[in-house]
């Protein structure tokens, strides 16, 4: 296996904008480019541009029907089918959407081919993780589903097992929906409890369809919840099953929407609870699936303040060159922000935070809904696994 890390990045992945007044605004995309580039990041691994990935590839999770009405909706935006979730208040059509949305997907695949291969032993698509896309509908910001697109590229290649962890403060529901049946996937969500926040699924009771029980995890944490919580969640539930479950690859979704100045969830966390959970998915892709990583991005509408800051960490921890969160923001950076949004960009890659998860070795507080919502999903998935809740 490569010893190297590769960065996916394609210009064009800009092209997939909703519009002006769309809370996922493409820049950004952009300005975490820059960012990364600020830093230097670029020059310890290798950029790669991917082109779109083919109608056969999108065509192993998403139906035939919604591609074709996907290539309506880019074609004549007014004309959108909504009923396949196309032209709707969350995921307007526009211009050219398929070719936007596969160039997404495109960067995922060859990502996951790199790492499967040994072309590559991480691999980082910081456009993608659009996991609410269904197989025949669009939903949440979504076209197509890049994350499940990629793991099921994995399995055509030949992968027994991957393992899909979802850090983003909605529910992975996407990416569940399409190995609901496939005992060779485990997705595990963590996210804001669905009575809360959308999609208004991700309870612990979703496990898996037949002959796959126990592929599904979902840990539904209550709104407010914060960074020593959170990663007490996080590490109480993902190591044990990574260990049982053995992957062959590691695929996590980073979305950054579960910050406290994103509004669009009402997690709390910080940049700093977020670096460390990049932290850790790293060091358990080395530790159960033999280095093999596959990082992406996802949600994240603080496009200027978290966004961008989020995932160049996450790329220098898969470059094997980690940023100190005390780091100064490089002065060309931002002014790259004020030139594109007028903005003032933050100035430190930290929020001045130290998370400190209790371990869930320390024991149970049954008075702590963090901990109940622990206890439910080791319970209703760690059986399955040959494991005590």
């Amino acid at each position: 296996m490569s010893g190297t890390t590769r960065l996916m990045w394609h210009p064009d992945v800009m092209g997939y904008d909703f519009g002006p007044t769309h809370p996922m605004n493409p820049v950004r995309l952009v300005l975490t480019m820059r960012l990364i580039e600020a830093f230097g990041l670029d020059g310890r691994l290798d950029v790669v541009a991917a082109p779109q990935a083919g109608e056969f590839t999108l065509g192993l999770v998403h139906d035939a029907d919604y591609l074709a009405a996907v290539k309506r909706a880019g074609a004549q935006p007014r004309d959108a089918d909504e009923s396949f979730g196309l032209g709707t208040e969350d995921t307007p059509a526009f211009p050219r959407m398929h070719e936007a949305a596969a160039l997404i997907a495109g960067q995922t695949v060859s990502a996951a081919e790199a790492v499967w291969n040994g072309d590559a032993a991480h691999a980082v698509n910081f456009t993608g993780g659009l996991h609410h896309a269904m197989p025949g509908a669009a939903s949440g910001f979504c076209v197509y589903n890049d994350a499940a697109v990629g793991i099921a590229r994995l399995l055509e290649l030949g992968v027994e097992r991957v393992a899909y962890i979802d850090t983003d403060a909605h529910h992975g529901d996407g990416v569940q929906a399409a190995f609901w049946d496939d005992p060779r996937v485990l997705t595990i969500s963590l996210h804001e409890h669905p009575r809360t926040l959308f999609p208004g699924t991700g309870l612990p009771s979703e496990t898996g369809g037949g002959g796959a029980d126990g592929s599904a995890v979902n840990v539904a944490l209550p709104a407010g919840t914060s960074d020593a919580e959170w990663l007490r969640a996080l590490h109480a539930t993902v190591p044990e099953l990574l260990a049982a479950f053995r992957p062959e690859v590691l695929v996590s979704q980073h979305g950054a929407d579960s910050h406290f100045e994103d509004w669009q969830s009402n997690l709390t966390l910080s940049l700093d609870a977020q670096r460390a959970a990049a932290d850790a998915c790293h060091s358990w892709a080395h530790e159960y699936a033999s280095g093999r990583w596959l990082a992406l991005g996802g949600g994240g509408y603080a496009v200027v303040d978290v966004v961008p800051r989020s995932w160049t960490h996450l790329v220098a921890i898969a470059a094997h060159s980690p940023l100190e969160p005390g780091t100064l923001v490089p002065d060309e950076w931002l002014r790259t922000v004020y030139a594109l949004t007028r903005q003032q960009g933050p100035r430190r890659m930290t929020d001045g935070r130290t998370p400190a998860p209790r371990p869930w070795t320390a024991g149970y507080d049954p008075a702590s809904a963090v901990d109940q919502a622990v206890l439910a999903t080791r319970g209703a998935v760690y059986p399955a696994h040959g494991l005590l809740p």
